[in-house]
């Protein structure tokens, strides 16, 4: 995943004051455990107007007319998921407002974490861990087990 654009990416999200918050493999590398990704997962506030500040910071990193088809009616809709995929087909950053009935915007604990002289939204070590421990994929259970472990993490009732 090429770091410059994220970089740019995500200080377009900051510039144009995007509410977002990046879960998933870049969220586990922003707390300090580095796992290889080809995508960007970014929660973002299921608002129309942020869903266009969103798209404003989209287009001054990558010009790509595709972006235009990036909607509101599609992120706050019944599948509230877009994937978007730049021109050079490098990486893919997965967009969401929710997941399921789940995981929502407004619910999730977000912090603001240092990257590369940027402060950046990212849901937190907790935050992932809840996310990811009961979930089908191997590498999310693994990626649990690392967060738990990296973070003092404790289930209820666990001492």
């Amino acid at each position: 995943m090429d770091f410059d654009v994220i970089k740019r990416l995500l200080a377009a999200f900051e510039r144009e004051q995007v509410r977002y918050a990046i879960f998933g493999a870049v969220a586990m590398g922003l707390h300090g455990l580095a796992r290889f990704t080809e995508d960007l997962d970014v929660f973002v506030a299921p608002e129309a107007a942020n869903i266009d500040r969103l798209k404003v910071a989209l287009r001054s990193v990558v010009d790509d007319p595709e972006i235009e088809h990036i909607t509101a009616d599609d992120l706050l809709g019944e599948y509230p998921a877009v994937q978007y995929v730049p021109p050079d087909g490098a990486f893919h950053i997965d967009i969401v407002t929710r997941l399921g009935e789940a995981y929502a915007f407004a619910d999730l604990p977000i912090a603001q974490v240092p990257f590369d002289g940027l402060q950046v939204s990212v849901v937190t070590p907790k935050g992932l861990y809840e996310m990811k421990r009961n979930t089908v994929r191997l590498k999310d259970r693994a990626d649990a087990e690392a967060l738990k472990e990296r973070f003092g993490i404790r289930d209820e009732g666990e001492r």
